[in-house]
């Protein structure tokens, strides 16, 4: 029963550590992102997309892992509170990566022009402190330190207090900026959001 509690936790603690590295990789890609956007950099932005990939296929393998241990192990309590948040955790994740790609994707069709038009600042700004937020609860997961992750969920209205800067700030650029206009709005995301929008007031 020890070498088989034991041979559980290990698989537990390998788990956490396959989280740790994914959450680097996906803080890796934001700030890629970020600075393909902010400089314009359109190589740097392929290789974000083409990077997403990986996380991609590490979110799966910890899927993999955490569902083999539940069938073998039959794990209750905490034990499967790990892996069911390792699941979601590595999913969350693998949509970080996937936000930075879009990130990415828009930074291609940017010009120079808009960079220098619209307020990159706020935009860095908002991108550093998502990225530092990031790396800080990521850490907290890996330590298993609940009062810092708490820390985190508690100043997440900070992140909603910069995007709402930002956005007004955006809208004031746009109304301003001719030809910078069409590349500031993404029409896909832009009907998604409405459509959200629409659906939570009914």
């Amino acid at each position: 029963m020890d070498h088989t509690a034991s041979a559980f936790e290990s698989e537990l603690k390998d788990i956490a550590v396959k989280i740790g590295r994914m959450g680097e990789r996906a803080d890796e890609q934001l700030d890629d992102a970020l600075e393909a956007i902010l400089k314009c950099d359109a190589t740097r932005a392929a290789d974000v997309i083409a990077s997403d990939k990986l996380l991609d296929g590490e979110d799966a393998e910890i899927e993999r892992k955490a569902i083999r241990a539940i069938a073998l192990r039959q794990p209750v309590a905490d034990d499967l509170r790990r892996l069911i948040s390792a699941m979601k955790i590595s999913a969350n994740l693998e949509r970080c990566g996937d936000l930075a790609k879009n990130i990415a994707k828009r930074a291609r069709v940017v010009a120079p022009n808009v960079c220098a038009t619209f307020p990159m600042g706020g935009i860095e700004r908002l991108g550093r402190l998502v990225g530092a937020r990031l790396e800080q609860v990521v850490s907290a997961y890996v330590r298993r330190d609940l009062e810092a992750a708490v820390q985190v969920w508690a100043r997440d209205s900070e992140i909603d207090a910069a995007h709402e800067t930002l956005s007004r700030e955006l809208l004031t650029a746009m109304s301003r900026a001719g030809d910078g206009t069409e590349a500031g709005i993404d029409r896909k995301s832009t009907r998604l959001n409405s459509s959200h929008t629409d659906i939570s007031r009914m």
